[in-house]
């Protein structure tokens, strides 16, 4: 029998990759976001770096950490919030936040529960 730390990996372990098209006004894809599930570590290390309690800190600095570009490298450096702050709609990156956030959402429990069965 399967052990249930190796169903959780192989059905909700960061290998998995979710991706996000930024689109423009006209309906154009300007790029395509992507990043693994966030764990409990990577959740801390972010509170950590982001100072604040503020759920706007976080889902900013989450974005900066984990947003990838299809070769797997990051989007944005650290050096890029006070720009990503000041210089960019708020919509276009709650967009992305909310995104990544919600990622892996649609997966639940009864999948899990199939996967035991089998």
């Amino acid at each position: 029998m399967t052990r249930a730390i190796e169903l959780l990996k192989n059905s909700f372990g960061v290998s998995q990759l979710y991706q996000h098209d930024v689109i423009d006004k006209d309906g154009k894809i300007i790029f395509t976001v992507y990043w693994h599930p966030l764990t409990i570590a990577e959740r801390e290390s972010i509170q950590k770096k982001s100072m604040s309690e503020d759920a706007n800190e976080f889902a900013l600095q989450l974005m900066i950490e984990k947003a990838l570009n299809k070769d797997g490298d990051r989007l944005f450096q650290d050096g890029d919030k006070a720009s990503l702050r000041r210089e960019v709609e708020a919509v276009i990156l709650q967009e992305i936040q909310l995104a990544m956030i919600e990622a892996g959402q649609n997966r639940g429990v009864e999948e899990a529960k199939a996967d035991l069965k089998s």
